[in-house]
C-alpha cells in the first residue's frame, strides 16, 4: 500500500512539473504578442468596444466561443490548484480570467491595467515590439 502511495505521488510529482514548466514557457513566450495586439485605445472607452460579427456560420462561431470559454473555466480551475500546488498560480488563473466572457471582465481589466506600475510596464514591451503605446483609461463617475 505504501509503495502505492509513494509510485502515485512520485508520478503526480512529476506531472504537475511538467504542467508547471509548460504553462510558464507557454506564457512568456505568448506575453509579447498578445499585448501587442491590444489595441491602442482599448482602454479608453466607459464601456467595451464590441467587435464586428465576423463572416461565418453563427453555430461555428458559437463553437468556437464555447470552446474559449471552456479553456478559460479550465485554466482558471487549474490557476486555483496551483495557488496550493507547484505552478504558476497567479499567472495561469489571470490568463484563464482573461479568456473568458463574463460580466464585468472590462471594469476588471480596466482596474487592473491602473494600478501603477502596470501600464508602465505594458507600454514599455509594446515600444519594444514597435507598438504604440496603450492610451491612458479615464476614470469615468
Amino acid at each position: 500500500m505504501l509503495e502505492l502511495l509513494v509510485d502515485f505521488f512520485n508520478t503526480y510529482a512529476v506531472w504537475v512539473a511538467a504542467v508547471s514548466l509548460v504553462s510558464l514557457v507557454v506564457g512568456v513566450a505568448s506575453l509579447p504578442f498578445l499585448v501587442a495586439r491590444i489595441p491602442a485605445d482599448y482602454f479608453s472607452h466607459e464601456e467595451r468596444q464590441r467587435m464586428i460579427a465576423r463572416h461565418g456560420h453563427p453555430l461555428i462561431r458559437l463553437l468556437l466561443a464555447g470552446a474559449k470559454n471552456a479553456l478559460g473555466a479550465v485554466l482558471v480551475v487549474a490557476g486555483l490548484l496551483m495557488l496550493v500546488l507547484p505552478g504558476q498560480g497567479l499567472l495561469t488563473l489571470s490568463a484563464g480570467l482573461m479568456i473568458m466572457n463574463y460580466p464585468g471582465k472590462y471594469s476588471l481589466e480596466r482596474w487592473l491595467i491602473m494600478r501603477p506600475y502596470v501600464l508602465p510596464a505594458i507600454n514599455k514591451l509594446r515600444r519594444r515590439y514597435g507598438v504604440p503605446p496603450l492610451q491612458s483609461p479615464r476614470r469615468f463617475s
